[in-house]
């Protein structure tokens, strides 16, 4: 078995929970996720099965949610399974100075992460240090957000926020929350979460666990090719000759086209890169052509460019080329 899943995380579960119910679906060991969700959070959690684990780290890291905000509390967590610490009313809060206050936690920022978080410190999960009561201090991280907007006002016990949120990989939702309240003088915690987009997986396609399991009673694939999972790379197409040598962990020449020269990779004798920098892209998608199979991941050196490859020996015809070197083999030879 080799391939993505796009799971649609339920509520209750921790993502190592869902890990391990889709070892025994499957009856494999080799599961992996792209990004922890929290037990109370839903939403798209991307399942690695096989040697697909490998290829979770070239998995776009642009993620979105959908979360909602309670103010006017503030608890353990910064989400509701929390113990309440404090509660304070919201009543002269208005919208206009929510959305205001949301502007600062867009762009680059510096989060400080929740201290109940898996995040390691002296080889232990910060979220058992706090159980224990012991005293952690969480050092800030920088983390990109692209976007946060609201969407609706819900009026209660307490005012809360839905907003649409769309970030870099290691952003802490609950973190967002909980500095919101802080800004506005009132506190603030995540009351609900759901990932709506995670390593270019989408909400609308994922599969809950029933869906799986029945098409796995049907005999139905449930997988996500690598393919289509790695549009964001360029290819590289071997032949069968040059596919075995790969394989085999040898470099094989990616010739470039003259006229694209030192800016994108061409269309040669017998490889095939779409366009893109080599200045910019180090890795490359890989395949045979002649069995239409993916192969793993080619690396090119960073510092390649068209003056280094004139200096290499010529294929034959003069045409100056660089190496394609394997990252990562997801196949045997002749498998």
């Amino acid at each position: 078995m080799f391939g993505f899943i796009n799971l649609n995380k339920p509520r209750g579960l921790t993502s190592h929970n869902c890990i391990s119910k889709i070892r025994r679906l499957l009856n494999i060991k080799k599961v992996g996720h792209g990004g922890t969700l929290d037990p109370l959070a839903t939403g798209v959690l991307p399942i690695a099965v096989g040697k697909a684990t490998r290829l979770l780290q070239f998995l776009p890291e642009q993620k979105a949610y959908r979360a909602r905000i309670r103010l006017g509390v503030t608890t353990t967590t910064d989400d509701l399974e929390g113990e309440v610490l404090t509660t304070k009313s919201t009543t002269h809060l208005s919208r206009e100075a929510i959305v205001a206050s949301l502007e600062q936690f867009q762009g680059e920022i510096e989060q400080i992460p929740p201290v109940y978080s898996a995040i390691k410190k002296n080889g232990q999960k910060m979220y058992e240090l706090a159980r224990k009561g012991i005293d952690v201090e969480v050092p800030p991280r920088i983390v990109t957000i692209d976007s946060i907007e609201v969407i609706d006002f819900i009026l209660g016990d307490f005012l809360e926020v839905d907003v649409a949120i769309t970030c870099g990989s290691g952003t802490y939702i609950r973190a967002i929350a909980r500095d919101l309240g802080q800004t506005l003088g009132v506190g603030g915690t995540l009351a609900n979460l759901v990932r709506t987009k995670s390593c270019g997986m989408s909400l609308d396609s994922s599969l809950s666990f029933e869906e799986l399991e029945a098409k796995l009673r049907h005999n139905q694939s449930i997988f996500i090719e690598p393919a289509q999972a790695l549009p964001h790379l360029p290819a590289i197409i071997l032949n069968s000759h040059e596919a075995d040598k790969w394989l085999q962990g040898q470099t094989v020449p990616i010739v470039i086209d003259e006229v694209q020269a030192g800016s994108t990779l061409e269309r040669g004798s017998t490889l095939h890169s779409q366009n893109l920098s080599l200045s910019n892209q180090r890795y490359y998608r890989t395949h045979d052509r002649e069995n239409n199979h993916f192969l793993g991941i080619s690396i090119i050196n960073q510092n390649t460019n068209i003056t280094k490859c004139k200096q290499t020996k010529p294929l034959k015809g003069g045409v100056p080329y660089t190496l394609a070197k394997p990252k990562i083999v997801c196949i045997n030879v002749r498998e």
